[in-house]
């Protein structure tokens, strides 16, 4: 059976939020890169399976996932960066706050349990609802509710979040910001 135009734009529409998920599971851009094309060759492969009308980035989510939780198994163990030389490498040095910001944050959620740091990338950052995120991770959905409820604890601890006074520009930045505009 041909594959149809529509499923091959959808699915070249999904790469990069397939990419970003990618990303967050394994911790490593060329690893995350070979997840997704492994992901896109089983889609292609078993498009015949996939139901139209469904919702095709959830399906790609659920084969990108089971293949990182195999390719995980296989090799028996997670390799450890507690010193953090691999994400330094990967690193890009900020010149701006807002990618102070955004490495802190990174390095924020490096710590949360896997499970965690999982739904909390499904639900705040690829968009899913909680509903598809749970099916996503075959789990119930007060489960999903529960993990990023706890990541989202876990993650003001960590960055020191109090309230949302802690977001935004600094004081002095409002400041600079503020007069300018008068």
């Amino acid at each position: 059976m041909a594959v149809s135009a529509a499923f091959k734009t959808d699915l070249l529409g999904a790469i990069p939020s397939l990419r970003a998920f990618a990303v967050s599971l394994a911790q490593n851009a060329d690893k995350a890169d070979d997840l997704v094309q492994e992901t896109l060759v089983k889609a292609w492969d078993k498009h015949e399976s996939f139901q139209p009308g469904t919702n095709l980035k959830a399906w790609l989510f659920t084969i990108l996932r089971n293949e990182f939780y195999s390719q995980m198994r296989k090799r028996g163990r997670e390799v450890q960066d507690s010193e953090g030389l691999m994400t330094a490498r990967l690193a890009v040095h900020p010149s701006q706050h807002g990618q102070l910001d955004l490495k802190d944050f990174r390095a924020a959620l490096e710590q949360l349990p896997e499970d965690q740091r999982e739904a909390i990338i499904l639900i705040g950052a690829s968009g899913f609802s909680y509903e598809e995120a749970a099916e996503i991770c075959d789990c119930a959905v007060g489960t999903i509710k529960s993990r990023v409820s706890r990541a989202r604890a876990r993650l003001q601890d960590i960055l020191q979040i109090s309230g949302e006074a802690d977001f935004g520009p600094d004081a002095i930045s409002s400041q600079v910001m503020g007069s300018s505009a008068a």
